[in-house]
C-alpha cells in the first residue's frame, strides 16, 4: 500500500468515526461544534437579521417618501430608527462576518477545526436568545429603544422607556457573543496553523480577521462598560451621565465612541480580506503589495483608537483637541489609499473576468471609495459643523457599510458559494441581483449628500417641504433595493436545492487551501495538516 492510499485509508476512517458521533436533524444544528455548521448558522441568522433590519428601513423610508406625518407616529419611528441600526450593526454585519470566519479560516490555514468548538457553539446559541429579547422590548408598555443606536445620555437615561434594561442586557449577550468568537478566531489563528504556513504567508482574510479579532477583544468591554453605567444610572440611582449629580453627558460620548470609532473598522477590516482574495482570483494575478496590505490594516487598526473624537467636534473642545483629531483622522486615508491602489494595480493588465463575486468585489472598490471620501470631508472639522448631524453624515456611513461591508459579503457568499453547497449558483438571476443593488443603492444614498448640504437633519420622521422631491427619489432607491434582495434569496435557495456540481476549484484564478478540498466542503476537513511550501 503507498503512503498516499494509507493516508488516504485513515482519513476515510476518521470521517466515519467522526460521522458515527454526528447528531441528525434538528439535534445536529443545537449541538454542532463543527465550525462548517457553526458558520452556516452565523450566515443564515445575520441573512435573516438583515432582512428584519431592512424591512425597518421600509418603514422609515415609507413614512419619509412625503413630509408630514402619515404612516407611523414620531415615538415608533424613532424606535424603527434605533432598532434598525442596532439590528444591522450588531445582528447582520457582524455576525456575517463571524460565519465567514467560522467557514473559512480553519480551512484557509489548514486547521481541522476551530479551536474551541464548544465554545463556538455557545458563542452562536446565546445571540437569538439576545435579538428575541431586543425584538421583543418593541411590543413592551412604552415601546422599545428610541434613543438612536448611539443611545446618548440623557436620552437613554433620563427619557428612555422601561424596555432600556432589556436593551442594556441584550446588549452585553451580544457583546460576550463577539468576545467569544474573537478569542476563537485567535486561538485557532495562531495555534492551529498548517505546517509551513507562517504569518506572512496567510491569507489576508485570514490576517485581516486577525486583526479584527485584537479589536473586537480591546472595545467590546468599552460597550459593556458604556451600557452598565447606563443601566445604572436609569435604575439604581448613580450619575455618571447626569450633570445635576456631578456627572457629565459629554463623558457618554467619549465612551461610547472610544468604543464606537474602531467599531465602524471592526465591520470594514474582513472586507478587505474578502477583495484581496477574489480581486488577485478574478484577476488571474498575484495581489500586488501582499506585506504592504498587512501593514495598512494594522495600521488603520492602531490609528482607530487615536480619532474618536471626531464624531463629537460639535459638542465643544479646545482647538488643540480638535486639531490633533482632525489630522489623525485624515491619516487613515493613507493606509486605506494603499489598500485601493493595491486592488486596482492588481487588476491592471490582468486577465480579469466579471463573475459575479468580481462585480461585487469591483463595485465595493468604487463606492466604499467614495465613502471614504465623504468621510475625509467630515473629518475636517470646521466643514464638519455643517455637515453634522444631517443626512450627509446618514449618506457617508451608509456608503461605507452597505456598498461596503455588506458589498463585501455577497461577493464572499457568491465566492465561497459553490465551495459550501457542492453547486454553481444561477449566474443569470446573480447578475441581476448585482445589477439591481448596484443601481437601487445608489439611487438610494447619493442623494442623500444633496440633502445633507442642503440642512436636512437625520433622525426626524418629518421635514420641510423643499426636501419632498429628492426624499421620493430616496424612499424609491431604499424599496427597489430592499426588493432586490429577495432575488439573493432566490439565488441561495436555489443554489442549496441543487444546480450544475461545483469542481474542487470553481475559479480558475483562485488560490488557497480551501480550493485543495472537495466541494462541498466535507464535514471533516483536513484529517492531515496540508503542508505549504
Amino acid at each position: 500500500m503507498t503512503d498516499m492510499m494509507r493516508e488516504q485509508t485513515v482519513e476515510d476512517t476518521t470521517h466515519t468515526a467522526h460521522e458515527v458521533h454526528h447528531h441528525h436533524g434538528i439535534r445536529r444544528w443545537l449541538f454542532t461544534t463543527n465550525h462548517k455548521d457553526i458558520g452556516t448558522l452565523y450566515l443564515l441568522f445575520s441573512f435573516a437579521m438583515f432582512l428584519i433590519g431592512g424591512a425597518m428601513a421600509m418603514v422609515i423610508r415609507a413614512e419619509l417618501f412625503q413630509p408630514g406625518l402619515q404612516l407611523v407616529e414620531p415615538n415608533f419611528f424613532n424606535q424603527m430608527t434605533t432598532v434598525h441600526g442596532l439590528i444591522m450593526v450588531f445582528g447582520a454585519v457582524m455576525p456575517a462576518f463571524t460565519g465567514l470566519a467560522n467557514w473559512m479560516v480553519p480551512m484557509m490555514i489548514g486547521a481541522p477545526d476551530m479551536a474551541l468548538p464548544r465554545m463556538n457553539n455557545w458563542s452562536f446559541w446565546i445571540l437569538p436568545f439576545a435579538f428575541t429579547m431586543l425584538l421583543a422590548s418593541l411590543f413592551m408598555e412604552g415601546g422599545g429603544p428610541n434613543f438612536g443606536w448611539t443611545f446618548y445620555a440623557p436620552l437613554s437615561t433620563t427619557y428612555s422607556p422601561q424596555s432600556t434594561g432589556l436593551f442594556v442586557f441584550a446588549l452585553h449577550i451580544m457583546g460576550i457573543s463577539s468576545i467569544m468568537g474573537a478569542i476563537n478566531v485567535i486561538v485557532t489563528i495562531i495555534n492551529l496553523r498548517a505546517p509551513g504556513m507562517t504569518y506572512m504567508k496567510m491569507p489576508l482574510f485570514v490576517w485581516t480577521w486577525l486583526i479584527t479579532a485584537f479589536l473586537l477583544i480591546a472595545v467590546m468591554p468599552v460597550l459593556a462598560g458604556a451600557v452598565t453605567m447606563v443601566l445604572t444610572d436609569k435604575y439604581f440611582g448613580t450619575s455618571f451621565f447626569d450633570a445635576a449629580g456631578g456627572g457629565d453627558p459629554v463623558m457618554f460620548q467619549h465612551i461610547f465612541w472610544f468604543f464606537g470609532h474602531p467599531e465602524v473598522y471592526i465591520m470594514i477590516l474582513p472586507s478587505f480580506g474578502i477583495v484581496s482574495a477574489i480581486v488577485p482570483a478574478f484577476s488571474r494575478k498575484k495581489l500586488f503589495g501582499y506585506s504592504s496590505m498587512v501593514y495598512a490594516t494594522a495600521s488603520i487598526a492602531g490609528l482607530s483608537f487615536l480619532v474618536w473624537a471626531h464624531h463629537m467636534f460639535t459638542t465643544g473642545m479646545p482647538v488643540a483637541a480638535e486639531l490633533f483629531f482632525m489630522y489623525c483622522t485624515m491619516l487613515i486615508s493613507v493606509p486605506t489609499g494603499v489598500k485601493v491602489f493595491n486592488w486596482v494595480a492588481t487588476m491592471w493588465r490582468g486577465s480579469m473576468t466579471f463573475e459575479v463575486p468580481m462585480l461585487f468585489a469591483i463595485a465595493f472598490i468604487i463606492l466604499f471609495t467614495i465613502g471614504g471620501f465623504s468621510g475625509l470631508m467630515l473629518a475636517i472639522t470646521p466643514a464638519d459643523f455643517q455637515y453634522h448631524d444631517t443626512y450627509f453624515v446618514v449618506a457617508h456611513f451608509h456608503y461605507v457599510l452597505v456598498s461596503g461591508a455588506i458589498f463585501s459579503i455577497m461577493a464572499a457568499a457568491y465566492y465561497w458559494l459553490p465551495k459550501w453547497t457542492g453547486h454553481m449558483f444561477d449566474e443569470r438571476l446573480a447578475k441581476w441581483h448585482f445589477w439591481c443593488s448596484v443601481v437601487s443603492v445608489n439611487i438610494l444614498f447619493f442623494p442623500m449628500h444633496f440633502l445633507g448640504l442642503a440642512g436636512m437633519p437625520r433622525r426626524i420622521p418629518d421635514y420641510a417641504l423643499q426636501f419632498a422631491d429628492v426624499n421620493a427619489v430616496v424612499s424609491i432607491g431604499g424599496f427597489m433595493f430592499g426588493l432586490s434582495q429577495l432575488i439573493f434569496l432566490a439565488v441561495l435557495i436555489k443554489c442549496i436545492r441543487g444546480g450544475e456540481p461545483a469542481g474542487a476549484k470553481p475559479w480558475d484564478g483562485a488560490e488557497g487551501l480551501e480550493w485543495t478540498v472537495p466541494s462541498p466542503a466535507p464535514h471533516h476537513t483536513f484529517s492531515t495538516p496540508p503542508k505549504v511550501d
